[in-house]
């Protein structure tokens, strides 16, 4: 897949009353307007390429740290690297079932923001670039400034950064230690993480070091 520049990313719209009320969300507010989620590795295990909704497990925590948000009206979405479309090995509808399983296990997501594109294609979405962090805020009228990122790898906060949203690093197995260190905030699980994305003080953007890893 040649994408280049200019290709956009996928979007899904998530069930009816998934968009909470940060969307009208008063200036002197000081919650996030939204909070974007990683998908592999953060709110499910990763699983390579990952086509079966069968084998979708959520994160520890994810489903108390997604209450949380959801009772406070804050919108959550999904932001997502899936180069196993370019590679001929996932198909949009694939993608929408695992989706799907998600939403019903940790549901409901506002919005669901897809790279369908290879490391190679040169998009502008592809986490560590920040397009799906830009697009999902766009689909809920947020503000990018008072958007948090949550992920598990250093792309996902290379994202946020490059966006103007704060991200929050919830490291796995599978995070470099020099992700950890150049993370902006890093929290040991996604409770925390989404505490400390509620924190007054965490308002402006924190300057990360290098991008690190990417997701498939």
């Amino acid at each position: 897949m040649n994408a280049g520049p200019s290709a956009r990313p996928w979007l899904f719209t998530g069930r009816p009353g998934a968009v909470g009320r940060s969307v009208w969300r008063a200036s002197h507010d000081d919650s996030p307007d939204a909070v974007l989620f990683d998908r592999d590795g953060t709110l499910v295990v990763d699983v390579p390429y990952n086509g079966d909704p069968s084998r979708v497990l959520p994160r520890p925590g994810a489903a108390a740290a997604l209450a949380r948000l959801r009772a406070l009206g804050i919108a959550v979405g999904v932001v997502s690297n899936q180069s196993g479309v370019a590679r001929g090995l996932l198909t949009r509808g694939q993608i929408q079932a695992v989706h799907h399983r998600i939403d019903l296990l940790l549901g409901p997501f506002a919005v669901w923001a897809v790279c369908p594109h290879g490391p190679d294609d040169g998009c502008g979405c592809r986490k560590p670039a920040p397009g799906l962090v830009l697009a999902a805020c766009a689909r809920l009228g947020a503000r990018p400034s008072r958007t948090v990122v949550i992920g598990d790898i250093g792309s996902d906060m290379a994202a946020a950064r490059a966006a103007g949203a704060r991200g929050v690093l919830v490291p796995t197995p599978a995070t470099l230690p020099a992700e950890v260190a150049d993370a902006p905030r890093t929290a040991a699980d996604l409770p925390t993480a989404v505490a400390l994305a509620l924190e007054p003080s965490f308002r402006t953007p924190v300057a990360a070091g290098r991008s690190g890893g990417d997701a498939p």
